[in-house]
C-alpha cells in the first residue's frame, strides 16, 4: 500500500495529522505556533508559506502528495463582519485574503482548504462542499466549508442530532458549544473554536486516504 505525504497547514492540535498517522500515512502539521498535540516529532514549527514555496514553482517535483489547509478564519468568517470595516482598514483582512489564496495557487496534485463560510466563497469561488458536525457524529452545529483539488466529496458518516443552541443577552442565537469557549482567554478560544472534530478528521482520513490510494495503485 502507498504510504502518502501529507500536510496539514496551519494544524497545531494535530487531530487530522493523527487520524491519518492512524492509518500508516506519513502526515505532519505545520504552524507557526508549537503543537499541543502528543507528537512534536510530527510537527513542523514554521511559516507554512516558506515550507511549501517549493509546490508552487514546480511543475512536477512535489515534496506532498496531499496538503489539507486550515488558513485563520477570524478576518474572513461573516460572522466577524462587524468588525470587517476596520480590519479592511488595518490591512489584516487582506493579508488574510492573500495567505488564503497562497493555496489555491499549489500545484500539489491533491489540494483541501477548510474554512467557515465567508468571504472567500465570493472572492474566489463557492465551495465544493459545507459540511457540519452532526454529520460526523458530534451533536453541534458548525458550517465548514471545503475548496476540493482531485479530492471527493466527504461522505457523511454518522448523522446524529444539531445540538442545542443558545441565547445570548442580545438576543443573538448561537450553538451552545460555541458560547461554551467564551470564558477562554482569547488565543485559547480560537484554538479551541477552531479545533478540527475528531469524526470529521477521520472522514477525511479514511474517505481520501481509500480514494488516493486507489488513485495511485490503479494502472
Amino acid at each position: 500500500m502507498k504510504k502518502l505525504r501529507i500536510i496539514c497547514a496551519c494544524e497545531e492540535s494535530q487531530v487530522v495529522t493523527k487520524a491519518f498517522r492512524d492509518l500508516g500515512h506519513e502526515a505532519y502539521s505545520c504552524d507557526i505556533l508549537p503543537t499541543s498535540g502528543s507528537r512534536p516529532d510530527w510537527h513542523i514549527q514554521d511559516d507554512v508559506m516558506n515550507v511549501l514555496r517549493h509546490e508552487i514553482i514546480s511543475n512536477h517535483d512535489y515534496e506532498w502528495d496531499v496538503v489539507i489547509a486550515f488558513p485563520p478564519c477570524t478576518d474572513l468568517a461573516v460572522s466577524g463582519a462587524k468588525h470587517f470595516a476596520q480590519k479592511q482598514a488595518d490591512g489584516r483582512q487582506q493579508k488574510s485574503i492573500a495567505f488564503f489564496e497562497f493555496f489555491t495557487y499549489l500545484k500539489t496534485p491533491h489540494v483541501a482548504i477548510e474554512n467557515p463560510i465567508g468571504i472567500m466563497s465570493t472572492l474566489w469561488r463557492k465551495p465544493d462542499q459545507i459540511i457540519q458536525p452532526w454529520m460526523f457524529g458530534h451533536e453541534i452545529q458548525k458550517s465548514t466549508c471545503l475548496w476540493l483539488k482531485n479530492l471527493p466529496l466527504i461522505k457523511p458518516t454518522k448523522i446524529v442530532g444539531k445540538g442545542d443552541m443558545h441565547i445570548c443577552p442580545s438576543g443573538k442565537v448561537i450553538p451552545k458549544w460555541y458560547s461554551q469557549h467564551a470564558f477562554y482567554i482569547d488565543d485559547t478560544r480560537q484554538k479551541q473554536r477552531s479545533k478540527t472534530f475528531q469524526g470529521i478528521a477521520d472522514a477525511f482520513a479514511k474517505q481520501w486516504s481509500e480514494y488516493l490510494i486507489n488513485y495511485y495503485e490503479t494502472p
